[in-house]
C-alpha cells in the first residue's frame, strides 16, 4: 500500500508500535489451554485425608437426596440427573488443604505431621480416577512471623509426595504488595533448584483479602504489576470475603460475597487479570446447610449463579452440601446459556442474523460459554452434535480464539 510519509517517519512508527505489540503479546497472551475448575474445596489439613473427595461426595449425595423435593423448586430439575452423576464419579474438581486460617497455629511437630500427611494424600490423588484433578495447600503467609512456618510445611509436603504432581498448585494467602510476588517467585525456583525439580514447576495463587492488594498507598492498582512480576507461575487470584470486608470496616452481620465492597474488589480483580491466562476465583460463603439446610441451599444456588452472571466461573466451597449447589447452578448456567448460543452461533456461521446481528466479539463470547459447559460437563458432546453439526470443539476453539475462517465452499 502506497503512502505519501517519508520511509524515516514509517520506520519510526512501526518500531513504536512493534515494541508496544511485542509487549502486549507478552502481558496479555489470552486464556490459554488450561481447564478452569469450576470450584475449589478448602479443608483443614486436620481432616483432609486421602479420603476427603470420597467423603465429601457421598455427604453431598445424601444431601441432595434428603432435599431433593426441595432443590426441585430451584428450578434446577433438568440437571439433578446430571449433578447425581457428577457427585459420584468426581463430586471434587479442586481441592486445596489448608494450614492457614482453617487450621490454625499449633505445635511445630504436630504441623510437620500434618504436612507430610498432606503430601501423601495430594500424591494419592495424582491421576486417580475420580480424584480432583487439581490440588495443593494454603500454607501461611509471608508476615515475618509466619513465614519460616509457611517455607517449612511446603517443604514437607513437597517432600511426602515425592515433588510437584501434575495439577499441584501453591495458594498463598493475605498478599498486600506486589513486591511479595518476587518473593514467591524466588522461593519456587529455590526449591526448584534444591530439591531437583524441573524448572518452572512450581505454580502459584495469589490470595486477595486485602485493600492494599486493590489500592496500593500510591493510588494504583497493584494486581496487574503482581501477575507481571510473578513471571507466569501465577495460575489466579483468589478473593477472601472474610479478611477483605473485615478490613474494610463491614460490620460482621454483612459480610458476604455480594457485598459491594466484595464486587468492587473483583471487578478489580477480573479486569487486571483480563486477557493474561490468570483465572479468577470467587471467595466463599460461611452458610452451611447444617442448622437450616434449605436456606443455605438457597443462598448458596444464588450466589454462585451471581456468580456465574459476573464472570466468575469458579469459587470457595467450605462444605459438602455446597457441592450440591455449585454444580447445580453451573449445571443450569451453561446448559440455559448454550441453549441460548447453538442458534446464534449457527447462524453466525450461516451470515443469517437470527434477528440479532453478532459482531466477532459476540461469536468469541458466545462459543466460550460453550466450550466452558463441555468443559465441566455440563453440555454432552453428543448432545451439542445432534443439535448442531458443525460447532464442533476445533470449530468451537476457533471462533473464540478469533482465528474462525468459513471452509471453501467449491
Amino acid at each position: 500500500m502506497n503512502s505519501q510519509l517519508p520511509e524515516h517517519i514509517r520506520a519510526r512508527i512501526d518500531a513504536t508500535l512493534d515494541a508496544v505489540d511485542a509487549g502486549l503479546r507478552t502481558r496479555y497472551p489470552g486464556a490459554g489451554d488450561r481447564i478452569q475448575p469450576v470450584h475449589t474445596a478448602y479443608v483443614g489439613a486436620d481432616r483432609a485425608t486421602a479420603d476427603t473427595p470420597a467423603e465429601w461426595g457421598a455427604a453431598a449425595l445424601e444431601l441432595l437426596h434428603r432435599h431433593a423435593d426441595f432443590l426441585v423448586g430451584l428450578d434446577v430439575t433438568d440437571a439433578l440427573s446430571a449433578v447425581r452423576r457428577r457427585l459420584t464419579e468426581q463430586p471434587v474438581q479442586d481441592l486445596r488443604i489448608d494450614f492457614e486460617d482453617g487450621y490454625g497455629f499449633r505445635a511445630d511437630a504436630e504441623e510437620d505431621a500434618a504436612a507430610t500427611a498432606a503430601g501423601k494424600a495430594l500424591a494419592s490423588w495424582a491421576g486417580r480416577p475420580g480424584a480432583p484433578t487439581s490440588f495443593g495447600v494454603r500454607t501461611k503467609g509471608l508476615a515475618a512471623g509466619e513465614r519460616r512456618r509457611a517455607l517449612r510445611t511446603l517443604e514437607l509436603v513437597l517432600d511426602a509426595a515425592g515433588g510437584v504432581a501434575p495439577g499441584f498448585v501453591l495458594t498463598v494467602p493475605k498478599i498486600r504488595a506486589a513486591e511479595q510476588v518476587s518473593a514467591i517467585v524466588d522461593l519456587c525456583a529455590g526449591i526448584e533448584a534444591v530439591h531437583g525439580l524441573p524448572e518452572r514447576t512450581l505454580r502459584f495463587e495469589l490470595q486477595i483479602e486485602s485493600p492494599q492488594a486493590i489500592i496500593a498507598p500510591d493510588g494504583s492498582a497493584p494486581i496487574s504489576r503482581m501477575i507481571t512480576l510473578a513471571d507466569g507461575r501465577c495460575s489466579a487470584l483468589h478473593f477472601g470475603t472474610y479478611d477483605y470486608t473485615a478490613a474494610c470496616g463491614i460490620a460482621a452481620t454483612d459480610q458476604a460475597l455480594d457485598h459491594p465492597a466484595a464486587d468492587h474488589a473483583k471487578a478489580v480483580m477480573q479486569v487486571a487479570a483480563a486477557q493474561t491466562g490468570v483465572w479468577i476465583c470467587d471467595g466463599s460463603t460461611q452458610i452451611v446447610p447444617d442448622a437450616d439446610p434449605e436456606g443455605a441451599f438457597r443462598n448458596h444456588h444464588r450466589l454462585v449463579e451471581r456468580a456465574l452472571r459476573r464472570g466468575y466461573y469458579q469459587g470457595w466451597d467450605m462444605h459438602p452440601g455446597h457441592l450440591v449447589t455449585r454444580w447445580l447452578a453451573t449445571y443450569d448456567f451453561f446448559r440455559t446459556a448454550t441453549d441460548v448460543a447453538v442458534p446464534r452461533l449457527q447462524a453466525y456461521l450461516d451470515r443469517r442474523s437470527g434477528g440479532v446481528i453478532d459482531e466477532p466479539a459476540t461469536a468469541e463470547a458466545l462459543a466460550t460459554t460453550v466450550l466452558r459447559g463441555l468443559r465441566c460437563g455440563a453440555v454432552i458432546a453428543d448432545e451439542l452434535a445432534t443439535r448442531a453439526t458443525e460447532l464442533t470443539v476445533p470449530v468451537l476453539e476457533a471462533l473464540a480464539a478469533r482465528t474462525y475462517s468459513a471452509p471453501d465452499p467449491r
